[in-house]
């Protein structure tokens, strides 16, 4: 019985996961994730390294 309230637990968790980038790319988003995705000069274009305001994190 645990496993099967494990296993409902992580499709919940991956169904979550899918439905956010789902309705993020149906936004426009391009860069999901990325802190700095709105300032993003690249015309909407992600260039793969998030550096948005040049600092290090």
């Amino acid at each position: 019985m645990i496993d099967f309230i494990v296993i409902a637990i992580l499709l919940v968790i991956a169904g979550g996961i899918i439905f956010y980038l789902y309705r993020a790319k149906k936004r426009g988003e391009t860069c999901i994730g990325c802190p700095h995705a709105k300032q993003c000069g690249n015309a909407g274009h992600c260039s793969g390294s998030c550096h948005g305001s040049g600092k290090k994190e």
